[in-house]
């Protein structure tokens, strides 16, 4: 597998630290509102990176954190009157309805700021020993210029990064580009005891204190948005390569934004949408389907059109996936079509080439509805033998098992009434009827019921 590496800015084999295994750190969200579409999107697509990584083989560590304490979450709780604790608390929660709707698998470790506060210390301690941070007034900051490597996953010299770099009022930074460590308890701030005095941490050494606790000093992948290459994952390179003296990360992954009907989201321009508010309308599968529908670097843009081609597409799976379904019902036993075993094997084959290929989603997915062609052409309406129904089943939901896709396959239940209905329709067109049996099916069509005459019996789907 190659991956498109922000470091070297080029793809790069894969190779792991440790043969066939691969230790993945994926920065989570600030837990003080609803995840927004653009959360969605390194939700899903690192996700997918992690089931793709398990279907070839791979053991996968994967690590998300949340940081819940913040000035977000402060100045949250401040404005509704609580303890910060009942902010972080009650936005995981809503978190894990989210992305659960989502089909995010959940992570092996999902470590919270507040409960690694002794290892940031340890390692911001550490800093201070070894001369890249010091102690101001209760503050701890890290000094950018000590560190010959900063700027390299950002692609641009210290000096230019300076050039907009200020002290604000209040500030004892040494240098405009420092950046805080560890914060100096205002009034009513949570904080924990430290040895420069109360305070809490800062933004940046929380993702490095986690990889360094739960995954080791160096690590295989590090993901997350492009909004993160500079300053944050930037900062988390300086301070752990300057503590452990170690390459922090050997491959990093960052995806594209997202712009709504062709305008960057900001709740300044009014196209802000939570995954919640879109979610009530379209459903959650539709935007896990739109957030993996191009290659992860792409940009993605999302508009009322693109979700509906979404539901759209999704309907073409589910409607492949009943309908291997209903003709294993009534299937006799006999050879697999060796055709159809060729095609999909070609289809695995130009699946695994595309994912393989800078984990290329939206090639993926070609094959994906290509296989559904494939399928619908040789099984759905054919009287398929039971193993080549067995086949199409296997290769389908082995393929949209790994992008995490048709996962709300239930067996649907008609209540009495429309199953009476459908009864006597066929009571109908045994009588000859016809006129009867019609208006039973225009009847259920209106209530979004669709039947379909095959030669295995009626077959029917909700619209």
């Amino acid at each position: 597998m190659k991956i498109f590496n922000t470091l070297t800015r080029q793809k790069e084999e894969f190779v792991p630290i440790k043969e066939g295994e691969a230790k993945i750190y994926a920065c989570g969200p600030t837990v003080y509102n609803f995840i927004h579409i653009g959360n969605a999107r390194p939700i899903c697509v690192f996700d997918t990176l992690r089931r793709y990584l398990e279907y070839r083989g791979y053991k996968v560590t994967f690590v998300q954190n949340f940081t819940d304490v913040d000035d977000k979450i402060i100045r949250k709780a401040n404005e509704e009157g609580v303890d910060y604790t009942e902010i972080t608390k009650k936005y995981i929660d809503e978190f894990w309805t989210d992305v659960k709707g989502l089909n995010f698998r959940e992570a092996d470790i999902h470590p919270k700021a507040t409960e690694n506060i002794e290892k940031i210390i340890e390692i911001v301690s550490g800093l201070i020993e070894k001369g890249f941070a010091y102690e101001a007034d209760g503050d701890v900051y890290f000094t950018p210029s000590k560190f010959d490597g900063y700027g390299k996953l950002s692609h641009q010299p210290l000096e230019d990064l300076q050039a907009g770099a200020r002290i604000m009022v209040g500030e004892v930074k040494h240098e405009p580009m420092d950046f805080a460590l560890w914060k100096a308890a205002k009034p009513g701030e949570p904080y924990w005891e430290s040895p420069w005095g109360k305070g809490r941490p800062g933004w940046h050494i929380e993702c490095s204190a986690m990889v360094n606790r739960y995954l080791g000093e160096t690590i295989d992948i590090h993901c997350g948005g492009q909004d993160l290459i500079f300053p944050h994952h930037e900062n988390e390179i300086a301070q752990s390569e300057c503590y452990t003296g170690k390459p922090f990360a050997n491959y990093w992954m960052h995806n594209g934004f997202i712009t709504v009907d062709n305008v960057k989201m900001a709740k300044s321009a009014g196209n802000f949408f939570t995954v919640r508010d879109v979610a009530e309308k379209f459903g959650y599968e539709p935007i896990r389907l739109l957030m993996i529908s191009t290659q992860y670097r792409s940009p993605i843009n999302y508009s009322f059109d693109a979700i509906e081609q979404c539901r759209a597409s999704l309907t073409r799976l589910y409607n492949c996936r009943d309908g291997i379904d209903f003709e294993m019902q009534n299937a006799s036993h006999g050879e697999v079509d060796k055709e159809l075993e060729k095609m999909l094997a070609e289809r695995r084959t130009q699946f695994i080439e595309a994912m393989d290929d800078d984990l290329n989603t939206a090639a993926a997915l070609a094959a994906v509805f290509d296989a559904v062609r494939d399928i619908n052409t040789a099984v759905v309406g054919k009287n398929a033998s039971a193993e080549t129904c067995e086949l199409a089943a296997e290769v389908f939901d082995e393929l949209t098992g790994v992008l995490g896709l048709v996962y709300n396959r239930k067996k649907e239940v008609l209540d009495s009434d429309i199953d009476a209905m459908i009864e006597a329709r066929a009571t109908a067109r045994k009588e000859k009827n016809w006129a009867e049996a019609d208006r039973i099916r225009d009847e259920l069509k209106s209530m979004g019921i669709i039947l379909e005459d095959t030669p295995q019996g009626v077959k029917w789907h909700r619209e």
